[in-house]
């Protein structure tokens, strides 16, 4: 058998803490073992994108932009890689195609070679114009087919996605399994019927929540996949992903050989370990996270989403409710058009599935979100939404058949006048696009920070920082 060597995208960057530790991981953090991961031959380190960019801002009083600058810095080698909701962008509404551009060029600009795309509906519609402005800044366009499962979701459903792909430019396919619902045999015959039908690379993205991600990897592999997902071991297994050292070693001396240095990996453990118990220490990390739970395959919803569901019905006193609502959910999937449930979805499907439980009358209450899906404002569903439920959702709003983006004015000049006055660098504005009240008050922060609250300007270019 010819040679075939597996690349690693290595996540523990991004996806592995964004899984086990609300993405709270700090630059100060990564800092000191981006040079060794720099040495190791990754296709690719997952450092940027999904929630990171909302985090840093909102919680670590970190500017995304700077440490994406730093990571690039330290790891001259290796290529960077970030996740990208189609027209959400790292947002939760559909943004004007200027300002999806101008982001996509300045991620490129300051250090990004990948940009793994998705669309929680897989509406190609919504995926065209980042895979254009990221093939005309030179950069790597992935674009990942949310997996879910559901009758309409047989394996010639993600071949003809598969193939509209591979038509509109994109570089390579990502098969991403958010919620764990891959599993071995599946992946087997689902990566076969992809490879049969494209020429581009394709890609497995699973979590290890239902204590399959292995497996199904290595079934993956044999099949065909030519790159996999993978996190250094202390930031592995639970909700997070397969560990790095383990694939690593399955693959030794096999045709899927890595040649990757299992004891330089063995030296970046021994760094995450330290960190991993700190984190644990500190209960940023909590240990039932790492625990299998394949409730994920009965139940079909992402980790992240049981729990959101548990805290709502806990609020409302009615978390005895939870069979029901878990009954529920499927139901109102499928009056919504099936979509995959992943951001912003999972919660738009969530949470009204909540609601009409405990209002104990479907659809009495009906999120703004929830109508928005059902009227077309996030794209087109999988499955065709019932007329009759769309007019009993939406009464006489128009139907939107159209890509959502279409209807947005060019807005990136507008959003430039309403943050002028805290701009120090051009990036700024996409900051504060995307979370513009988080962004406002990290902007604040910064400039109390350089200049001290009366204006003038503290010793901070010495060094001396305020506390």
């Amino acid at each position: 058998m010819e040679k075939r060597p597996i690349k690693i995208t290595e996540t523990v960057l991004r996806d592995a803490h964004q899984s086990l530790l609300a993405t709270r991981m700090s630059t100060a953090d990564m800092l000191p073992i981006l040079s060794t991961m720099d040495k190791v031959g990754f296709f690719s380190a997952e450092v940027w994108g999904g929630a990171t960019f909302d985090t840093c801002l909102r919680f670590l009083n970190e500017d995304p932009w700077e440490r994406l600058r730093t990571i690039r810095r330290e790891m001259p080698n290796t290529k960077l890689q970030m996740l990208f909701r189609g027209q959400n962008m790292l947002g939760y509404r559909h943004y004007a195609d200027d300002v999806l551009e101008y982001f996509v060029q300045k991620s490129v600009a300051n250090g990004i070679d990948i940009i793994r795309i998705f669309d929680a509906l897989n509406d190609i519609r919504n995926l065209d114009s980042a895979v254009k402005a990221a093939k005309k800044e030179g950069a790597h366009a992935q674009i990942a087919i949310s997996y879910t499962l559901g009758d309409v979701f047989t394996d010639e459903y993600y071949v003809d996605y598969a193939k509209q792909i591979e038509s509109i430019g994109a570089d390579s396919i990502c098969i991403k399994d958010m919620a764990a619902l891959l599993t071995p045999y599946r992946t087997e015959t689902l990566v076969k019927a992809i490879k049969k039908a494209v020429k581009i690379p394709v890609d497995i993205h699973t979590h290890y929540t239902s204590g399959l991600a292995s497996m199904c990897l290595l079934k993956g592999i044999e099949a065909g996949a030519d790159i996999v997902d993978t996190a250094m071991s202390p930031l592995a297994l639970g909700t997070s992903h397969a560990p790095t050292e383990s694939i690593v070693a399955a693959l030794q001396g096999t045709p899927y050989d890595t040649g990757l240095d299992l004891k330089l990996l063995t030296e970046i453990r021994d760094y995450f370990m330290t960190l991993r118990k700190k984190y644990i220490d500190s209960g940023l990390l909590d240990p039932k996270m790492l625990a299998t739970d394949a409730n994920a395959l009965i139940y079909q919803v992402p980790g992240g989403m049981l729990s959101n569901l548990l805290s709502q019905l806990k609020q409302a006193g009615k978390e005895d409710q939870l069979e029901d609502v878990l009954k529920e959910v499927p139901k109102v999937r499928a009056d919504s058009g099936m979509p995959p449930l992943v951001t912003p979805t999972s919660q738009i499907v969530g949470t009204q599935a909540v609601f009409n439980i405990i209002t104990g009358e479907r659809y009495k209450m009906v999120t703004k979100e929830f109508k928005g899906l059902v009227r077309g404002e996030y794209g087109k569903t999988p499955v065709p939404i019932d007329p009759e439920f769309q007019k009993k959702i939406c009464k006489d709003e128009p139907i939107i058949t159209c890509r959502p983006a279409d209807n947005i004015e060019p807005e990136l000049e507008k959003l430039r006048k309403e943050c002028a006055e805290w701009m120090e660098q051009e990036e700024d504005v996409l900051s504060y696009a995307m979370f513009d009240k988080v962004a406002t008050k990290f902007f604040e922060n910064r400039r109390n920070q350089k200049y001290g609250i009366d204006g003038k300007r503290a010793d901070f270019e010495n060094g001396v920082h305020p506390a």
